[in-house]
């Protein structure tokens, strides 16, 4: 017992967050997990998430828990615009783009907001980041802000504003690739009068 318990705190070293499939996929049983949890060396974090306690828990811990639980999603919309530091919103639900048939995850925490994006956008434009040991899927600055455009009657046409504001006042990418990501995501057009508006 004592080695499975050293292996899924080297576990949780390595990967800061952790669900209980990576340890039964070691061979390790489930009463080990449940034996550290009740004498606090590991915290649960969420249904079927744990780390070790006082982890450095950054603050897009919420996008680390939900890629874990939806590896194949994209963190996208408000949750990318924050993660990117393109918006003053704080979201309270993960916004995570699947595919369109892909099964819609039932997860209780974090609570996320899912959206289908076509296979393709589920790829194209976006960027793998590492949070907490971590692989986060997260579109990047212009798709998000193009993104924004295009789902403008669900988020608000003053956050997509806000955020091509910000886009170009703090440089986070080329106006070129702005524009060529526009014309892809369909959106050019429409954003091309608020774009005019701050050159």
């Amino acid at each position: 017992m004592p080695d499975h318990a050293e292996k899924v705190l080297a576990l949780a070293r390595k990967k800061g967050v952790f669900r209980t499939r990576d340890i039964v996929a070691r061979g390790i049983p489930r009463v080990t997990l449940t034996r550290l949890v009740q004498s606090g060396r590991i915290d649960r974090v969420g249904r079927g998430l744990y780390s070790l306690p006082g982890a450095d828990v950054s603050e897009h811990h919420a996008l680390a828990a939900a890629s874990k639980r939806v590896p194949q999603g994209v963190v996208c919309l408000l949750s990318a615009l924050r993660f990117h530091g393109l918006t003053t919103q704080q979201p309270f639900e993960v916004w995570m783009a699947i595919e369109p048939k892909a099964r819609r995850p039932v997860v209780d925490h974090p609570p996320l907001r899912i959206v289908r994006f076509a296979r393709s956008a589920i790829v194209d434009g976006v960027v793998v980041h590492e949070v907490e040991g971590v692989r986060v899927r997260v579109t990047d600055p212009a798709r998000t802000v193009a993104d924004c455009f295009r789902y403008r009657n669900k988020i608000g046409i003053d956050v997509a504003v806000e955020a091509l504001r910000d886009y170009r006042r703090q440089k986070k990418g080329s106006l070129d690739a702005l524009v060529e990501t526009a014309r892809v995501r369909r959106v050019a057009r429409v954003m091309r009068p608020y774009l005019e508006a701050l050159t």
